[in-house]
């Protein structure tokens, strides 16, 4: 069982402008059509998860390729907790995710998601800060994210910048004993743009539960 965060909740703007900006279809088809030999087209949604999930926002989140879009590489839940001065993600896997693949786009399948079908990620949680009009988030601290590839045991160094209409990315896999990297871009960041917003859906102040 999913041990989900109970901390009362903290309203502020930062919390709310995070989970708007955060929301929605990014695309970076510009980044692929300028450099294809570099960059495959690739699309990360975000979509706000039913109120009352979590105690405060929640999303699911969807990684998939442009020319496949019914088969994510990569899926999650995500909690947003208010810190203070910064805001908290906690991150969830999901134990059989082909069963919730599209639903980033059909809510329909998003509404069979329920709490046992969750798997927190312990030591992979994001902490974001706000600089002016981005936000800088990152893997919190300890190099605990531990993610095994080909046999080899590595740990998830992940840098985001986030603004209104962009996203950009970057997430390499480091051997735990030399610290070289082992997976991920040889390219550098992914950069998105937002394509479609889903802000209407995410709660307004006074709103979180």
């Amino acid at each position: 069982m999913a041990n989900f965060h109970s901390k009362e909740i903290t309203e502020t703007s930062d919390l709310i402008t995070l989970a708007k900006w955060m929301a929605g279809d990014f695309s970076n088809y510009q980044q692929a059509a300028a450099e294809p030999q570099k960059f495959a087209h690739i699309h990360i949604f975000f979509r706000p998860l039913p109120r009352g999930f979590f105690p405060g926002i929640g999303f699911y989140s969807e990684q998939v390729y442009d020319y496949d879009l019914w088969t994510p590489y990569r899926q999650g839940v995500h909690q947003l907790i208010d810190c203070g001065n910064y805001i908290y993600i906690e991150n969830y896997s999901l134990k059989d995710p082909i069963r919730f693949a599209g639903a980033a786009r059909e809510l329909s399948i998003m509404g069979t998601i329920t709490h046992d079908v969750l798997e927190r990620r312990y030591h992979c949680s994001m902490v974001f800060k706000r600089d002016g009009n981005i936000f800088k988030g990152s893997v919190e601290p300890g190099n605990n994210c531990l993610i095994c590839r080909n046999g080899q045991q590595t740990y998830l160094v992940s840098e985001v910048e986030l603004t209104e209409n962009t996203w950009i990315s970057l997430d390499r896999g480091m051997d735990i004993e030399t610290h070289q990297q082992v997976w991920g871009s040889q390219n550098g960041a992914l950069k998105f743009q937002k394509r479609e917003s889903f802000a209407d859906e995410v709660p307004k102040l006074g709103e979180l539960s």
